[in-house]
């Protein structure tokens, strides 16, 4: 459940900074809403390991906002600055993430008996939030896929 959350963690951080790096545009407020549902999701998460009697590794979490912070040193073309590989590849891992995150959702409900031990956590919810995330989401990938691999949108 550590792992959980600390990909969890990594995925809020990335979502903030693509935010940041998109901020004035379209895509920069869907960013701003995933990213907050994000954060929302992270606390949640992390409610239901603390009402499980699971404790939080500090280790795991520090590591994951470090990764994040390591992953923006990519070959993306550019010394400096934000490149549309860099919006691509964001996004992807962001869709990525969104498609686990409700992979998690419904195995805690179904699989781990979650659902049943604790009732009250709306898991239909959660699991219809990342659905929306993605589908907020998932045009804005298309689009920077399309520009970045250079494929005429036509075809």
């Amino acid at each position: 459940m550590n792992d959980q959350l600390a990909l969890g963690i990594g995925w809020r951080e990335l979502a903030r900074r693509a935010q940041r790096s998109n901020d004035g545009t379209d895509l920069g407020d869907a960013l701003a809403r995933v990213a907050e549902a994000i954060a929302q999701d992270v606390e949640t998460f992390a409610t239901i390991m603390r009402r499980l009697g699971i404790s939080r590794n500090p280790v795991k979490t520090t590591g994951a906002i470090a990764a994040e912070r390591v992953g923006r040193l990519k070959f993306n073309g550019r010394l400096r600055g934000y490149s549309p590989l860099s919006r691509f590849v964001e996004l992807d891992i962001l869709v990525m993430g969104i498609d686990r995150k409700q992979q998690l959702w419904s195995n805690l409900r179904d699989l781990a008996g979650v659902g049943a031990r604790l009732p009250d956590v709306d898991f239909e919810h959660l699991i219809a939030r990342a659905e929306s995330q993605r589908a907020e989401l998932e045009p804005f990938r298309a689009r920077a896929g399309r520009d970045t691999l250079g494929i005429d949108a036509q075809r």
